[in-house]
C-alpha cells in the first residue's frame, strides 16, 4: 500500500513543464492507480481497520482522491468508497473534504440560481429563495457579486402583490437580511448599492411623467420594521463610509417618497416605521437632510395633515428627543411639544407656570452628569416581610396619617421595591395607582405632596423598570408623559437632582425598542434575564440616564462565515473549487468542455481566481471519457507518423482497462456504448486493410489488434447479448471481404511475403514483432469466436459460419507439419493449436468453406492433429522422457476432442473409426508398428497433466458413443493388463484422481455397458462382442459378457466405491490448498498447477481444480462436514483386477500405471509398493466433485438395466441412494441464483457461478434418472424409502426455479425433464405414498410452478420434451387427486391432499386450465401433443370445480357440442362419396376426433351439475343420437360415448329426460318419435348379443342403471317391454351361481340384477319387476348367491303393495330367513332389515311369522348380534341390532 501511495502521489504531482501528452499519460495513469488502489483496498481491507494499517503516504492520496473532482464524475461510487477510507484514516482531512464538497454545492446553487432566474417563463419561487440562500453561503468561496442584484430583484417582485404568499415573503425577508447584514464589505456594500437602485427606478422623479401608479410597489419588501431596523441600526452607522451613505440615502428616499408613493405603501411605510423612531431620531439633526427629515417626524404641528402617527406617538418622539447628544435638536425638540405642554386644558391650574426660564431650562432638563445604577434584587427569596410591607403601604395609603410619616413610608417603600420579589405584594395592594395619583394631585397644584414626589416617582420608576406590561400601559398614556414632565420641573424647583424622573421618562421613551422580541423570531438569552435592555446604537446616539443593558452589538441577521482562507490557499481544495465553479458555470463537464476546446472566450465575467489553468483543463479531457476518446480517434485520422498512433491505440486501451478495471463500480460514461457514438471504425478500417510493409507497419498492427482485442473482450465479459452488434459486423465482413487484405491471410505469417534480406539483429527483431503479431491474431479470433457465441444478431450469425470456415482454413495451413516429425517450432505451433481449440469448439465450424466438404475438412485436420500427436507424444513414449511439447499435446488432444464430436454431427451415418486409425505412414520405418488402431490413445489417459488424461478420456468416451469405437477401443488395449475394462475401472476409482477425469472414464464404461453383451456361454458363442472377459488363474475359468462384468464390479468393490464418493462429495465452488506441516512428506501426488490458456475449462471453477489432490482441500473446519479422511490409503485404494486377467509378464511401460498416473516414476507399480507400508505424514483428504457422482449415477443407471437383481441388491446393501440423495440441497442452487440475479458482479466470478449451478443441475438430473430406473426396476415399496420425504420436496423445488436471462435455459430444461419424469414414476408406482408429498409441495409453491409450467407449454421457449413430460406429470398428479376426491381421505394424508385441493378450488386453477385451453386449441389434430394436452386438461377438469366452471364460460362445452355437429356433417358427407378405401380413412380420423371430444367433454361434466346443465343446452344428446350409427363401427370411440353419457346422466334427471326424448335437450320442433330417442339406441345396445366380459354391453348397462332413476326412462321401459328379457337371461348352475370372481360381476345375469337393483328403489319400479311373470322367484333363487338380487328382493319388501306377494312366496321368505344365519354381516342386515319391513304395519306378515320356528331363529340371531354389537361398535352391528330388536317387539305386540 505504501508503493501504492507513492505511484499515486508521483502521477499526480507531476510538473506542469511537462509536455501535454505526458501531462496526459500521467493523468490517466494516476486515474487507472487510483482505480487499483481502491478496489484492492475494498478486498483486503474493512474501512473500520485502515485507520491501523494504511500509510501516511497511502492517507495523502486518499486525500487526494476525495478531492479530485474528475474523478468523482467519471466514478462517483469509487469516489465514495474512498472517503469512507478517509473518514477512517484521518478526520482532519475528512473534514476538509467535507467542506470542499459543502462549498461546491454552494457554487452549484449559485449557478443554478443565476441560470433559473435569468431563465423566462414560471418559476418555483421557493426552490429559487433556497438556491439563493445557499448561493450566499458561497459567497466567501466563489465572490460572484451579481447574484446580489438578482437576490434583491426577486425580493422586490415577491412583495409586489396584492395577495403575496407569506411563506414567500417570509423567506425572501430573511435572504435580504442576510445581505445587508452580511460579514463580507463587497456583499453588503452591493447589496445597499442595489437596493439603492432599485428604490430610486420605484421613487424617482422620473415615475411621475409614467403615470404608473404601481411603480412604488417595488420597495414594499423594504417597508418593513425588520428591514428599517437593519437599515437604521446598523447601515447609517457601518464603518464603511459608503455603506453610510447609501444607507442615509435608501432612508432619505423613502422618507422624502411620500409624494411618489401609493397613499397604502404610505400607511404600510409609517406602519414599519413606528418601531424604528428610536433608532432613526438618533440620527436626527438640524444640519444634515437625512436629520432634517426625521427631525420632521415628531413636529407637532403637522398632526392635522398627518394622521398617520398617533399625537402621543409625536408626543414622545417629541419628548425622546430630550436626551440626544445634540444641543440643537433639544431646542428644536421643545419648539415641538411645547404647544402640547401650554395649550393643554389644564395648563392654567397645573403647576408649575411656565415661563422663559423654565422653558430655556427645558432642553437640558434630562441630561445627567453621571447615570445611575438602576439594578433591582432579582432573588427570589426577600428578607422583607409581607406584614411589614403591607403596614407602610397602609401609612403611604392612608389619609389621616401625617404627611411627614407618609414620606417616610414612601421612601422606605422605594427602598423595599429594590426588592423584586415584594413588587407583586404591592401591586396587588394598589401601589401604582397610589402613586399615579400622588404625582397627578403634586402637579395639579397640591403642594403638600411636593415632599411626596420624588420617593413616588422613585417607586414608579422600580416597577416601571420590572415589569414590562405596566411600561408598556404607561408609555401609551399622554396625559401621564406630560405630567411626568411638569413634575421634573416641580423636583428641579425643590433643588432636587431629577435623575429618577429622568429614568422613569427614558425608560417610558424608549419602550417601543426595549425587548428583541420584535426584531427575531426568538428572543435572545440577554433579554430574558434583563427586563430593559436597549441596541448598542441608541446608548450610542442619546444620552441615556441609566447605565442600560444592551443588545444588538452586531446585527442579529448577521450570518457567521464559513473559514474559506485556508481551501484558498490549500492547492487541492482550490483546484477542486476551481472545478466545481466551472462545471456548475457551464451546466457540466461536457459543455465546460465544449467551450473550452472551441473559440476562447473572456472568462470576466466571474472572479479570476476561479478559472482554470492549462493544466487542469488536460486533467480535465484526460478523465472525460468521450472528449478523451474523440482526441484519441482524432488523433489517428490525423496522425502523421506511427509514433502518433500507436500512443492514440495504448489511451483507447488504457480507458478499456479502465472500465473493466472499474468493475462493478458504474462509471457516468462506459467506454463502449461512447466509442459507439463516435466514427472510430472508420479511423482503424484502413490499418487493417493493408499488408504491413516493415517492422513498423507489423508492430503498429500489433496495437491495433490488442486494442481490437480489449475492446471485443469486454464487449463478451460486461454486455449483455444484443439483438443488433454493429460493432461485431463491421468486424465480420472487414475479416470475410476479398478484395481488402484480410487479417486471416496474416496467420501466415509475414515473412512468408517478404524476400528481402536483413542482419541478423534486425531479423531478431523482426521475428520478435511478427511472433508478436501472431499472438495477437490468435487471441483476437478467440475473442471474436467467444463474441459469436453470444450474439444474438442476425447478420453476425449468418456471417459466423464463413468466418469459422475461412480461420479453421488458415489455421490448417499455419498448422505447418514438414517432413522432418520432429522439428517444430513450439511455441508458433502451440499458439496454432490454440486457435484450433477455439474453432472446433463451435458447432458446425466445418461446414461453410467454399472449396471443401466438411467431411474432407475434418478428414484433414484430423491428420494433421494425428501427425502432432504421433511425433510429439508416441514416438517419445509419451511425455514422461521429455517436458517438451507438453502444451501441444495437451492443446492437440482438445482439438481432437471437438473434432470427434463435429465429424459424428457432420457424418451421422457413416463409420468413421477408421480415420482416427493412426497407420504406418507415423513410423513406417518400424515394422511392428504398422498399424496402430486407437493405441496411440491409450498413454494419454496416464499423462502427467490432468487436462491431457481429461481430453483424451472425453474423446474416447465420444469414439465409443459407435459399436465400431466401442471394437476399436477393445482391440487397441488387448496388450495391456486388464484390457480396457480394468484400465477404465483403475482410472474411475482411483480415489487421488481429477473427479473430471474419472467422470470421462465412467463415461466410457456407460458406452460400452450399451453394447450387447452374452448373458451366458452359450450366447458368448454367437455373439460379436467378447467383452469383458475375465479369467480366473488359479481355476482356469473365463467369464465373458454379463457374468464377466458381475465378477469385475464385485471384485472392484465398485459398490462400495460409489458410496465412498458420495459421503466425500464437495458441492462447494472453490477448494483450498492445506499446506502439509513442516518435515512432514508431501505424499503420493505432486501437486499441479492450472494452464489459463485452454479454452475449454476443465475445471470447476477458474481457480482451483474441482477435485483436489491428496495435499488441498478446503479449510479443515469444513473437513468433518463434506470430506472424508483416508488414514489409511492400503483399504481404500482401488484393486487392480490381476485375478481375473492381470499377469506380470507384461513389460514395464508407461501404461502400466493407468491407477498412477500423476506419480512422477518411470516404474509406477514399483513406487506404488515401497509405498504401500510407509505411513503417510499428512493425512490425505479424498473429495470429489458432483461432476463425478453425475457420471456414477448415469452408470448405475445402465447396470440396472442389464443386471437389474445384482444392482438392485448392490445398491441396497450399500445405501446408495441415501447417499446420493443426502447431497440432494436447494440451498446451494438458491443461492447461485440469488448470485447470479445480484447486479454488477465480476464476469469471472458470474461464470463460476453459473458453472457451479449447472453441475449441481446436472448431478440432479442424472440422480433422477437413476432413481427412475430404481423405482421401476424395484419391487419394493415407495413408503418404505426413507429419504424420500426430503427428497420430494426438493424435487418439487427444483421445478419452481426462476433462471429467466441466466442462460442456462437448456440445462434447467433438462433437469425439469427427469424430475418431471421421476414424479411421475413415483406417483404411479404409489400413489398414496408419493402423492401427498408432492401435493402439499404443489400447493405451498403453486404460484411459482405454475410459472414453470406456463414455460414448459410456452410454443416460443418450450422443448418438445420438456412439453411431453410436463404434461405427463399433471396428468398422473391430477388422476391420483381425482382418486383421492372419490375416496375418504386417512387423518395423516389429509392435510397434504388439501393443500392441493386448496388450489384446485381456487382461482389457479382456472389460470391453468386457460393455459392448457390455449395451448390445445393452438394445436393441429395431427400434432401429438395435442392429444396430450387434451388428457392434462381432463384430468383438470375431472379434480377442479373452478377449473370446470372456468370451461364452461370459456365456451369449451359448446364449442365440443359444435364440434360433434361437424364431424356428424363431414362423416355424412364422406358417406355419399363413392370412394369407399379413403372414406374408411377419413372416418377412422373423425371418429378419433369424436372420441377426444366425448373424453373431454366427460371431464367437464364429472359432478358438476351447472356444467350438465350447459351441455343440456346446448344439445348433445341429439349431437351423439346424430353421431351413433358410426359409432356402432368403432367400439373404442363407443365405449367413451357410454362413459360420458354415464357421468352426464348420474344424479340429474334433466339428463336422463333428454336421452329419453322428453327433456330440454330437444330442439325445438324436431320431429321426435319415441323410437328415435338415444335411450332406444342404448337399450338395443344392451339387449343385443355380446361376448361375455363385453365392456360396451356393460357400460350401456350402467347407464341404464343412471337412466332409471329418472320417471321418463322408467315409463320408456315399461313400454318397451325391456325388462321381459330378464326372463330369459341364462342362470348359471348351483356352481357357477356360487362363483365369486370379477367375470361373474361382469356377466349378463350379473348386469341385469345391479339394472333391477336400481329399478327397485322407486315403487313404480318395483311394481315393474313383479309384473314380470316368475321374476320374484327367480329373483328368491339368486339371492343366497348375488347380492344386488338380494338387495333388490330386500327393496321389494318396503312397498306396502308387494308384501303379501312376498309373503305368500314361501321361498323368498326362506331366503330371507335364513339371511339371518348369515356369516356376511351385510347380508344378515339387509335380511332383518327385510323382514322388519315386512311386519311395519301388516297384520297378515306378523301371523306367518308368529310360529315358533322363526321365532326361535330370530331369537338366536338377535342374541348372536347382541354379543358382536357388545364387543365391536360398528355401525352395521348397531344396525343389525336395531332391526332385530324391532322385530321382536312387533312380534311380541
Amino acid at each position: 500500500m505504501e508503493l501504492l501511495g507513492d505511484i499515486l502521489s508521483y502521477h499526480h504531482s507531476c510538473s506542469v513543464d511537462i509536455p501535454n501528452n505526458s501531462q496526459v499519460h500521467h493523468r490517466i495513469a494516476y486515474i487507472g492507480a487510483a482505480i487499483f488502489t481502491i478496489k484492492l483496498l475494498q478486498t483486503i481491507l474493512p474501512p473500520e481497520k485502515a485507520s491501523d494499517n494504511l500509510p501516511e503516504n497511502t492517507a495523502t492520496a486518499l486525500f487526494h482522491l476525495c478531492l479530485d473532482t474528475s474523478l468523482g464524475s467519471l466514478l462517483p461510487s469509487m469516489q465514495e468508497t474512498a472517503v469512507a477510507y478517509l473518514e477512517q484514516v484521518n478526520s482532519d482531512s475528512h473534514e476538509i473534504y467535507r467542506r470542499v464538497t459543502r462549498a461546491a454545492l454552494w457554487m452549484e446553487s449559485t449557478c443554478i440560481f443565476l441560470r433559473e432566474a435569468q431563465a423566462e417563463g414560471e418559476k418555483n419561487w421557493l426552490e429559487l429563495v433556497e438556491l439563493a440562500d445557499q448561493a450566499i453561503d458561497g459567497l466567501p468561496f466563489h465572490q460572484h457579486l451579481p447574484i446580489i442584484k438578482e437576490c434583491v430583484h426577486i425580493c422586490s417582485y415577491l412583495w409586489k402583490f396584492e395577495q403575496p404568499s407569506p411563506l414567500l415573503q417570509t423567506e425572501s425577508q430573511k435572504l435580504l437580511l442576510k445581505l445587508l447584514a452580511h460579514p463580507l464589505l463587497p456583499v453588503k456594500t452591493e447589496t445597499y448599492e442595489c437596493t439603492l437602485n432599485l428604490v430610486k427606478d420605484c421613487l424617482g422623479i422620473q415615475n411621475a411623467t409614467r403615470q404608473e401608479p404601481g411603480a412604488c410597489a417595488g420597495v414594499i419588501f423594504l417597508l418593513h420594521h425588520r428591514v428599517l431596523y437593519e437599515i437604521s441600526t446598523f447601515g447609517l452607522q457601518d464603518s464603511a463610509q459608503k455603506v453610510n451613505a447609501l444607507a442615509k440615502d435608501i432612508l432619505l428616499f423613502l422618507l422624502k417618497g411620500r409624494l411618489m408613493m401609493t397613499a397604502s405603501a404610505w400607511d404600510r411605510f409609517n406602519e414599519a416605521l413606528y418601531p424604528v423612531m428610536p433608532i432613526l431620531q438618533g440620527y436626527a439633526s438640524t444640519e444634515e437632510s437625512l436629520g432634517n427629515c426625521v427631525l420632521l417626524i415628531s413636529d407637532m404641528s403637522d398632526m392635522a395633515r398627518d394622521s398617520v402617527f398617533p399625537s402621543t406617538a409625536k408626543l414622545k418622539a417629541a419628548l425622546r428627543l430630550l436626551f440626544t447628544k445634540q444641543p440643537a435638536v433639544r431646542i428644536a425638540a421643545v419648539q415641538q411639544f411645547l404647544p402640547h405642554l401650554t395649550g393643554s386644558d389644564d395648563s392654567n391650574t397645573a403647576r408649575p407656570k411656565l415661563d422663559q426660564q423654565m422653558i430655556a431650562s427645558l432642553p437640558n432638563l434630562f441630561c445627567l452628569k453621571n447615570p445611575l445604577d438602576i439594578t433591582l434584587d432579582t432573588s427570589k427569596k426577600s428578607v422583607l416581610k409581607v406584614e411589614s410591607v403591607e403596614k407602610l403601604f397602609s401609612i403611604l395609603y392612608s389619609d389621616m396619617v401625617d404627611i411627614t410619616l407618609k414620606r417616610s413610608a414612601a421612601e422606605q417603600l422605594s427602598v423595599v421595591l429594590q426588592d423584586t420579589a415584594m413588587h407583586p405584594v404591592l401591586k396587588n395592594l394598589g401601589i401604582t395607582d397610589k402613586v399615579l395619583s400622588v404625582i397627578m394631585e403634586c402637579v395639579n397644584g397640591n403642594k403638600r405632596f411636593d415632599c411626596l414626589l420624588e420617593p413616588c416617582v422613585c417607586i414608579l420608576r422600580k416597577l416601571v423598570y420590572a415589569d414590562p406590561s405596566l411600561r408598556h400601559s404607561l408609555a401609551q398614556r399622554q396625559l401621564l408623559l406630560l405630567t411626568l414632565l411638569r413634575a421634573s420641573f416641580i423636583l428641579k424647583e425643590n433643588k432636587s437632582d431629577g435623575s429618577e424622573i429622568a429614568v422613569l421618562m427614558s425608560l417610558l421613551l424608549f419602550d417601543e425598542i426595549a425587548s428583541t422580541d420584535l426584531w427575531s423570531d426568538t428572543s435572545t438569552t440577554e433579554v430574558s434575564v434583563t427586563p430593559f435592555s436597549l441596541p448598542l446604537a441608541v446608548t450610542r446616539r442619546y444620552n441615556v440616564p441609566f447605565q442600560a443593558a444592551t443588545h444588538h452589538a452586531v446585527s442579529p441577521y448577521r450570518c457567521v462565515l464559513v473559514p474559506s482562507s485556508d481551501l484558498q490557499t490549500l492547492n487541492p481544495a482550490r483546484q477542486a473549487l476551481q472545478v466545481a465553479w466551472n462545471t456548475a458555470w457551464h451546466s457540466g463537464i461536457d459543455n465546460l468542455l465544449q467551450e473550452l476546446c472551441g473559440i476562447a472566450r473572456d472568462v470576466s465575467e466571474f472572479h479570476p481566481d476561479l478559472k482554470l489553468s492549462e493544466t487542469q483543463v488536460l486533467w480535465l479531457k484526460a478523465v472525460h471519457l468521450p472528449t478523451a476518446l474523440q482526441d484519441c480517434i482524432q488523433a489517428i485520422v490525423t496522425a502523421s507518423g506511427h509514433s502518433s498512433v500507436a500512443s492514440a491505440l495504448s489511451r483507447l486501451s488504457i480507458y478499456l482497462l479502465i472500465d473493466r478495471l472499474a468493475f462493478p463500480h458504474i462509471p457516468t460514461y462506459r467506454c463502449r456504448e461512447t466509442l459507439h457514438s463516435l466514427s472510430w471504425q472508420a479511423a482503424v478500417t484502413r490499418f487493417l486493410q493493408v499488408r504491413p510493409a516493415c517492422v513498423e507497419d507489423e508492430r503498429l498492427l500489433v496495437g491495433i489488434i490488442a486494442f481490437l482485442n480489449a475492446y471485443f473482450t469486454q464487449i463478451h465479459t460486461e454486455f449483455a447479448a444484443n439483438s443488433e452488434d454493429e460493432d461485431l459486423r463491421w468486424i465480420l465482413e472487414l475479416l470475410l471481404n476479398q478484395d481488402a487484405v484480410s487479417l486471416l491471410n496474416l496467420l501466415l505469417g509475414v515473412e512468408n511475403q517478404t524476400s528481402t534480406q536483413s542482419t541478423g539483429e534486425h531479423q531478431e527483431v523482426k521475428n520478435h514483432v511478427s511472433q508478436r503479431l501472431q499472438r495477437e491474431l490468435t487471441h483476437f479470433f478467440k475473442t471474436l469466436l467467444r463474441c459469436l457465441s453470444h450474439t444474438t444478431d442476425r447478420l453476425c450469425l449468418a456471417l459466423a459460419g464463413p468466418f469459422k470456415s475461412q480461420l479453421a482454413v488458415r489455421l490448417l495451413q499455419s498448422l505447418r507439419v514438414s517432413d522432418a516429425p520432429r522439428f517444430y517450432g513450439l511455441p508458433s505451433l502451440e499458439r496454432t493449436l490454440q486457435g484450433m481449440i477455439s474453432v472446433t469448439a463451435q458447432p458446425g465450424w466445418s461446414s461453410h468453406c467454399p472449396d471443401l466438404e466438411p467431411s474432407s475438412l475434418c478428414s484433414k485436420y484430423l491428420s494433421g492433429l494425428l501427425e502432432v500427436i504421433s511425433s510429439f507424444y508416441v514416438e517419445w513414449s509419451g511425455n514422461s522422457l521429455s517436458f517438451m511439447g507438453k502444451g501441444v499435446t495437451k492443446n492437440a488432444v482438445i482439438c481432437l476432442l471437438h473434432l470427434s464430436h463435429e465429424m459424428m454431427s457432420e457424418n451421422k451415418d457413416k463409420d468413421m473409426i477408421p480415420q482416427w486409425s493412426l497407420g504406418n505412414e507415423a513410423a513406417a520405418e518400424e515394422a511392428s508398428s504398422s498399424q496402430l488402431g486407437l493405441a496411440w490413445l491409450i498413454p494419454l489417459w496416464v499423462d502427467r497433466d490432468q487436462e491431457v488424461r481429461f481430453a483424451s478420456l472425453s474423446l474416447g468416451a465420444a469414439l465409443s458413443s459407435m459399436p465400431s469405437g466401442c471394437q476399436a477401443l477393445c482391440a487397441s488395449c488387448q496388450n495391456i493388463s486388464g484390457g480396457l475394462w480394468g484400465t477404465l475401472l483403475n482410472i474411475l476409482l482411483d480415489q487421488q484422481e481429477s473427479s473430471m477425469v474419472r467422470r470421462e472414464a465412467a463415461f466410457i464404461l456407460q458406452n460400452l455397458l450399451v453394447m450387447p453383451m452374452p448373458a451366458n456361454a452359450e450366447e458368448a458363442k454367437d455373439s460379436h462382442w467378447q467383452h469383458p472377459c475375465v479369467r480366473d488363474e488359479v481355476s482356469g475359468v473365463s467369464l465373458v459378457g454379463l457374468p464377466a462384468l458381475q465378477a469385475l464390479l464385485y471384485h472392484c468393490q465398485y459398490f462400495q466405491h460409489v458410496g465412498l464418493s458420495a459421503s466425500s462429495c464437495y458441492c462447494g465452488r472453490y477448494t483450498f490448498y492445506i499446506q502439509p506441516r513442516v518435515g512432514s512428506h508431501c505424499g503420493p501426488r505432486l501437486q499441479e498447477s492450472a494452464s489459463s490458456d485452454s479454452e475449454n475449462s476443465l475445471w470447476l471453477s477458474g481457480r482451483n481444480p474441482p477435485a483436489p489432490t491428496v495435499n488441498s482441500s478446503r479449510p479443515s473446519s469444513s473437513l468433518s462436514t463434506s470430506s472424508t479422511v483416508i488414514r489409511d490409503s492400503r483399504p481404500h485404494s482401488p484393486k487392480a483386477p490381476s485375478p481375473l486377467s492381470m499377469t506380470q509378464d507384461t513389460p514395464v511401460s508407461r501404461l502400466m500405471a493407468q491407477g498412477q498416473s500423476d506419480t512422477d516414476t518411470s516404474n509406477s507399480i514399483t513406487s506404488q509398493d515401497s509405498r504401500q507400508g510407509e505411513p503417510l505424514a499428512v493425512e490425505p483428504v479424498v473429495k470429489v466433485t458432483p461432476d463425478l457422482l453425475t457420471a456414477h449415477c448415469g452408470l448405475l443407471t445402465n447396470l440396472l438395466a442389464i443386471l437389474p437383481d445384482f444392482t438392485l441388491t448392490a445398491i441396497r446393501h450399500n445405501q446408495l441412494l441415501q447417499a446420493l440423495a443426502s447431497l440432494v440441497a436447494l440451498g446451494s442452487v438458491e443461492k447461485c441464483l440469488t448470485e447470479l440475479k445480484t447486479p454488477n458482479i465480476l464476469p469471472g466470478e458470474r461464470e463460476d457461478i453459473k458453472r457451479q449451478f449447472v453441475t449441481i443441475l446436472q448431478f440432479l438430473s442424472s440422480f433422477s434418472k437413476l432413481l427412475q430406473s430404481y423405482v421401476t426396476v424395484s419391487e419394493e415399496p415407495i413408503g418404505q424409502m426413507d429419504f424420500l420425504k426430503k427428497l420430494l420436496s426438493s424435487l418439487v423445488a427444483v421445478l419452481m426455479l426462476d433462471t429467466n436471462g441466466l442462460g442456462t435455459r437448456d440445462v434447467v430444461c433438462m433437469c425439469w425433464v427427469d424430475v418431471f419424469m421421476l414424479l411421475a414414476t413415483l406417483v404411479k408406482r404409489d400413489g398414496s405414498a408419493a402423492h401427498p408429498s408432492v401435493c402439499a409441495a404443489l400447493g405451498r409453491h403453486w404460484r411459482a410452478f405454475a410459472g414453470t409450467l406456463s414455460v414448459c407449454v410456452n410454443e416460443r421457449f418450450a422443448q418438445p420434451l420438456l412439453h411431453t413430460v410436463a404434461l405427463q406429470f399433471l396428468c398422473t398428479v391430477f388422476t391420483e387427486e381425482t382418486k383421492s376426491r372419490s375416496q375418504e381421505v386417512t387423518t395423516s394424508n389429509s392435510k397434504y391432499v388439501r393443500s392441493l385441493s386448496d388450489v384446485l378450488n381456487s382461482p389457479s386453477a382456472s389460470e391453468l386450465c386457460e393455459l392448457l385451453l390455449q395451448s390445445f386449441e393452438k394445436r393441429t389434430t395431427q400434432d401429438p401433443l395435442k392429444k396430450l394436452t387434451a388428457r392434462a386438461l381432463m384430468t383438470l377438469l375431472a379434480c377442479s370445480p373452478t377449473a370446470q366452471n372456468y370451461a364452461v364460460k370459456a365456451g369449451l362445452i359448446d364449442t365440443c357440442v359444435e364440434q360433434l355437429k361437424q364431424t356428424h356433417t363431414q362423416l355424412h358427407l364422406e358417406s355419399v362419396r363413392p370412394s369407399k378405401a379413403s372414406h374408411r380413412k377419413k372416418e377412422e380420423g373423425y371418429l378419433k376426433e369424436v372420441k377426444l371430444t366425448v373424453e373431454i367433454l366427460r371431464s367437464a361434466l364429472y359432478c358438476n351439475d351447472e356444467c350438465k346443465v350447459v351441455a343440456t343446452d346446448a344439445h348433445l344428446t341429439q349431437a351423439l343420437n346424430a353421431l351413433w350409427p358410426w359409432l356402432l363401427l368403432d367400439d373404442a370411440t363407443m365405449e367413451a360415448v357410454l362413459e360420458l353419457l354415464c357421468v352426464y346422466t348420474a344424479n340429474c334427471t334433466t339428463a336422463c329426460s333428454s336421452l329419453c326424448g322428453s327433456g330440454p335437450g330437444l330442439v325445438p320442433g324436431s320431429k321426435s318419435s319415441s323410437t328415435s330417442s338415444l335411450m332406444h339406441s342404448v337399450m338395443k345396445l344392451a339387449s343385443a348379443l355380446a361376448p361375455d366380459n363385453s365392456i360396451i354391453q356393460n357400460l350401456a348397462f350402467s347407464l341404464l342403471a343412471n337412466l332409471v332413476m329418472s320417471r321418463d326412462c322408467r315409463c320408456l321401459l315399461q313400454k318397451n317391454n325391456f325388462l321381459q328379457a330378464f326372463l330369459s337371461v341364462p342362470v348359471p348352475k348351483a356352481a357357477g351361481v356360487k362363483a365369486t370372481s370379477v367375470s361373474s360381476g361382469w356377466s349378463l345375469l350379473g348386469l341385469w340384477l345391479r339394472l333391477l337393483a336400481s329399478l327397485s328403489f322407486t315403487e313404480d319400479g318395483q311394481q315393474s319387476i313383479l309384473r314380470l311373470t316368475g321374476a320374484l322367484e327367480l329373483l328368491a333363487d339368486l339371492a343366497p348367491h348375488r347380492r344386488h338380487a338380494l338387495l333388490t328382493l330386500q327393496n321389494l319388501c318396503f312397498c306396502p303393495a308387494n308384501k303379501s306377494h312376498i309373503i305368500a312366496n314361501d321361498k323368498a321368505m326362506k331366503v330371507l330367513l335364513s339371511c339371518l344365519e348369515s356369516k356376511v354381516m351385510e347380508t344378515r342386515c339387509m335380511g332383518a332389515s327385510a323382514i322388519w319391513a315386512l311386519l311395519h304395519n301388516n297384520q297378515r306378515a306378523k301371523t306367518a311369522l308368529k310360529c315358533p320356528s322363526v321365532r326361535l331363529r330370530i331369537e338366536k340371531a338377535h342374541t348372536i348380534a347382541k354379543k358382536d354389537a357388545d364387543s365391536n361398535q360398528e355401525h352395521m352391528n348397531t344396525y343389525l341390532l336395531e332391526c332385530l330388536e324391532n322385530i321382536s317387539q312387533l312380534l311380541n305386540t
